[in-house]
């Protein structure tokens, strides 16, 4: 226990609170059963980490933070340290990275059970099934997913330019307004073009190749550890999943053929659709269907994209800037919104609503001609023209 203090202590202490996520405020810190699920690298550590901080100081005392994958927890058990921590005058248990405990959802529901005064905070990995769990949660846990930084963070976080939220709705009826806005506190086309290769996680410290690296080494945990761990994915197979990845990457915005696929890989049409599926859990691929209400458990996707630009531009070297683009569009809208493939007219359907098509400034209206709510999002805009949109107004909305 003395091993778990201290390591508190030591981690709060040089936990840094300069710049704390728009997240931290959404939370319901003071609910007794929050989880916290979100890809590798997010930020899901640090947030917690400031929250620990700000709310209880860096000495361990009513709150304790503990690491799941610590040494501690080969010889202790979860509910060992809670009694132990109770009878220290503990109120508030955080632990981090859930997923690495064996059976913690069983335990955390007996903790829950036994110790109704103690608060208890978790993260896990995207792929965390809080429903589907050794104990099933849902009823008891207030869940929060956490993305990557969206356009609007990255400007906060790297350069100093503190932007509100907008709603999709206020930046579609007050573009011109919103990009006065923008425009008068900075250039954003050239940090848009900084924030596709490396703006997403927040880890740039101003080393490109060191980020990627970075980010090379957080897709390969996830497809080794994670998917394994977490999927059931024999670990024979994950050679595969990351020649699918690098495929899928040469290949994006990849009109799904389930055969050719297969052929590739050398795996089943049912394996590869499972596969995909994982992947997308595992927020490294955004599979879009032309009718989300519809779509059945294994059912092709009608088009695939990589989860995000900076995993584009990671994945491969000659990213086509049309994919990029589109790429960005489904990363940011799918964090609030509901996305779809528009087969016949346009590029996306959003919340069965606004149709969107994606290009460059000179990209005409003529596939979108008398769509109702249609909008163009081209890049190179600084202002709208009409219903043509600068692209980078959809990084606005978280």
């Amino acid at each position: 226990m003395e091993t778990l203090l201290n390591k508190h202590r030591t981690l709060i202490s040089q936990t840094r609170m300069d710049i704390v996520r728009d997240s931290y405020n959404t939370i319901k810190w003071e609910k007794p059963l929050v989880g916290i699920r979100g890809s590798r690298g997010v930020g899901k550590t640090t947030l917690m980490r400031q929250y620990i901080r700000k709310t209880y100081g860096v000495n361990a005392g009513e709150a304790l933070y503990c690491a799941m994958d610590s040494m501690y927890f080969t010889n202790h058990s979860l509910l060992e340290l809670c009694e132990r921590f109770s009878l220290m005058g503990g109120k508030h248990l955080f632990l981090d990275e859930v997923h690495k405990y064996p059976h913690w959802s069983r335990e955390i529901k007996e903790l829950n059970d036994l110790y109704p005064n103690m608060k208890i905070t978790f993260t896990g990995s995207s792929l965390l099934q809080i429903l589907n769990a050794d104990a099933d949660l849902s009823r008891r846990v207030l869940s929060y997913s956490m993305s990557g930084l969206s356009f609007r963070e990255y400007m906060r976080f790297y350069h100093g330019i503190k932007l509100p939220v907008r709603s999709l709705a206020e930046i579609l009826a007050n573009a011109e307004a919103v990009c006065e806005e923008v425009n008068a506190v900075c250039h954003p086309q050239k940090l848009f073009e900084e924030y596709l290769r490396v703006g997403y996680y927040p880890f740039y410290d101003g080393d490109e190749e060191e980020y990627y690296s970075r980010l090379e080494n957080v897709v390969t945990f996830v497809i080794d550890q994670e998917l394994v761990d977490l999927c059931n994915i024999d670990r024979a197979y994950t050679r595969k999943l990351k020649a699918m990845l690098l495929y899928l990457a040469a290949n994006v915005p990849f009109e799904v053929n389930i055969s050719k696929l297969s052929t590739y890989l050398e795996l089943n049409k049912a394996t590869v659709l499972s596969y995909l599926s994982n992947m997308q859990r595992a927020e490294l691929l955004n599979l879009l269907y032309s009718d989300n209400k519809s779509v059945t458990k294994m059912q092709k996707p009608d088009k695939v994209y990589i989860q995000n630009a900076n995993l584009l531009c990671m994945l491969s070297n000659d990213v086509k800037i049309g994919t990029l683009r589109e790429c960005f569009v489904v990363n940011q809208l799918s964090a609030k919104h509901t996305v779809e493939y528009a087969k016949e007219h346009g590029d996306f359907r959003v919340d069965g609503k606004y149709t969107f098509e994606v290009g460059g400034a000179d990209k005409k209206f003529t596939q979108i001609a008398d769509i109702p709510d249609s909008y163009i999002l081209a890049d190179s805009l600084t202002y709208p023209i009409g219903n043509k949109l600068p692209i980078w107004l959809v990084g606005l909305i978280y």
